[in-house]
């Protein structure tokens, strides 16, 4: 009986670990609705945009894309249950301080920064710098127009 206790013991243990190495890789709703409402807004025929990673926390979601030989990173926010595109920069918004002077209260744009920086950590180098091709910030209008932002990226 002992022998059944520890092998079950090891096995939830086992378990554990696996879905806590997993969760990381799971999207959740709110990553699933970001890469849905970027791919919506600039997916083209002959390029489909590539989404990864997406972070999302208190209402704010950074999402890095690539499209062909461009990229960059999205910054959104969750308005009433709707995800609106705020921006889209390239390395400039992986910063706290870029996060907070978009407007993101302190807390909040400390942790996102920081779970950007965790999820960016398994991104190859060379998307990396795909990501950050995107010149300068460009804000979108809350009217919900959304310019072609790789247009922006070199």
């Amino acid at each position: 009986m002992y022998k059944e206790i520890s092998v079950l013991t090891k096995l939830l243990a086992a378990l554990i670990l696996l879905w806590s190495l997993a969760g990381s890789a799971i999207a959740g709703p709110d990553e699933d609705a970001v890469r849905d409402l970027l791919h919506s807004t600039f997916d083209k025929p002959e390029a489909k945009l590539d989404v990864a990673p997406v972070v999302a926390l208190a209402g704010y979601a950074i999402a890095g894309w690539t499209q062909g030989e461009t990229g960059g990173r999205a910054l959104l926010r969750n308005k009433h249950g709707r995800w609106t595109i705020v921006l889209c920069a390239g390395d400039e918004i992986r910063s706290a301080d870029a996060l907070r002077h978009a407007g993101i209260a302190p807390d909040v744009a400390n942790a996102l920064a920081q779970a950007l920086a965790k999820a960016e950590q398994t991104v190859p180098a060379d998307r990396l710098a795909m990501f950050a091709r995107f010149e300068g910030l460009l804000r979108m209008d809350e009217a919900g127009n959304h310019p072609p932002a790789h247009d922006r990226a070199h």
